[in-house]
């Protein structure tokens, strides 16, 4: 087939439909079905795991698996993308992990109480494929697209995303929801297996049309694999020689590693500390407070742009880390589903505005240069570390106390840190 021009209406359109395949992982998998499913079978009354002949409490280990899971993706992405543009075959790279992640996810629905490692293994490559894939899909957008078309079509795809994501988790809680007992967990175990296929099966349309990238011959040596971190070092210099951009960084580090821990361990909380009525309104209620967190998310990023334009970017991320501290104090006490509701509201209302701000204060500060895939590469190898951070410390709370609420009361002290920082940067920038 021939290529489509850079551009092109059905090109862009079939780089977007990626978001279709792939998002349904981070919300089926990451968010809802399987946190739950992960609950059912490690209790309140029996929490913990055997595995390797050790004993650890499951909650904990989820979360050094994704700190490993994430500290993988954070080493590996400068090396991708090292390769990627030295070879320019690109699309070979993102099939690879999109069905690495895709199979993974088809893997897990062997996850029993019996096959525990098995299971876990598919859950850490499940993750790495996600993000492995990502790298790639994320460095298409100025290939395919004109400068004046990324905006459009970077909102086009995280919209399409979210329908496709919200329809398959629709389908599979009706599904869920029409069994009782061991039934339920089955159908459960299979909406990973329903998770996987979608996730190959709408990738399709997007490798079909996606270019293979600029291919050369050149031989692969040594210091092809150290492309990325050459460019990762020269822009750390670049920040260290701007003392705004230098103080946002940092502040960006400690308050990310806390909000990015919240949104990995929500359902976990929800489904180990609150006080449901049976099983069923456990899943329906779950399942219903991610789907309040990913709509009024929306809304919060809409709201507190609006709030950024009047009173400007870091007084606002103020704001909204000093509102993250009460939501985790908070939820300390928070034991009944009505109250985890509430709370799920205000989460989905700041994690919205936080993200967005975010990267969009970032791009304010960074100098003027064409190279801003270096800057945000650097950028996100920052938010990967931090997740590792803050998914080991509230692990290792866990472990040694026995309650995830020691946890989130931990992450207060983080939140309250990038404050402190965010002031320090608000003075720097005056």
């Amino acid at each position: 087939m021939q290529e489509l021009k850079k551009g092109s209406s059905k090109l862009l359109n079939a780089w977007a439909f990626y978001d279709w395949a792939n998002s349904v992982y981070s919300l089926v998998i990451t968010s809802s079905i399987f946190p739950l499913y992960f609950g059912f079978l490690f209790t309140k009354e029996n929490p913990n795991i055997t595995i390797c002949g050790e004993t650890i409490k499951a909650t904990a280990l989820i979360s050094f698996v994704t700190a490993f899971a994430f500290l993988s993706v954070a080493i590996l992405s400068p090396i991708l993308s090292g390769i990627a543009d030295y070879l320019g075959n690109k699309k070979r790279f993102m099939q690879f992990f999109c069905y690495l992640g895709a199979f993974s996810c088809i893997g897990l629905y062997w996850f029993t109480k019996e096959n525990v490692a098995f299971g876990i293994t598919c859950f850490y490559f499940g993750l790495l494929g996600f993000w492995g894939s990502l790298v790639y899909y994320n460095s298409y957008l100025a290939d395919i697209a004109y400068t004046e078309q990324h905006d459009g079509l970077s909102a086009k795809g995280f919209s399409l995303g979210y329908v496709g994501s919200v329809v398959l988790l629709v389908i599979c809680l009706v599904f869920i929801l029409s069994k009782d007992g061991q039934e339920a967990l089955n159908a459960m175990r299979l909406s990973f297996v329903f998770t996987g296929i979608w996730w190959l099966l709408f990738s399709q349309y997007t490798f079909y049309y996606l270019p293979k990238g600029n291919k050369n011959n050149n031989p692969i040596n040594l210091s092809v694999f150290f492309n990325g971190f050459k460019e990762l070092k020269k822009v750390k210099d670049l920040f260290f020689e701007d003392k705004v951009l230098k103080r946002f960084l940092f502040s960006f580090f400690v308050y990310s590693m806390a909000v990015q821990t919240v949104m990995l361990v929500a359902t976990y909380f929800g489904e180990q500390e609150i006080n449901w009525a049976n099983s069923k309104q456990k899943t329906s209620g779950l399942i219903i407070s991610i789907l309040v967190i990913q709509l009024v998310a929306i809304v919060g990023a809409i709201f507190t742009s609006k709030l950024a334009s009047k009173f400007g970017n870091i007084k606002t991320l103020i704001g909204i880390n000093t509102i993250w501290i009460f939501i985790c104090i908070g939820a300390f006490f928070v034991t009944e589903p009505i109250q985890f509701y509430a709370t799920a509201g205000l989460v989905g209302l700041v994690m919205g505005g936080i993200q967005s701000l975010s990267r969009s204060t970032f791009s304010k500060l960074i100098p003027e240069t064409k190279d801003t895939t270096s800057f945000f590469s650097f950028y996100d190898v920052a938010e990967k570390i931090g997740i590792v951070i803050g998914m080991l410390i509230y692990g290792f709370i866990d472990q040694i106390t026995g309650s995830m609420r020691n946890s989130i009361l931990f992450l207060v002290i983080f939140f309250a840190i990038g404050v402190l920082l965010l002031f320090r940067t608000l003075k720097v920038q005056k």
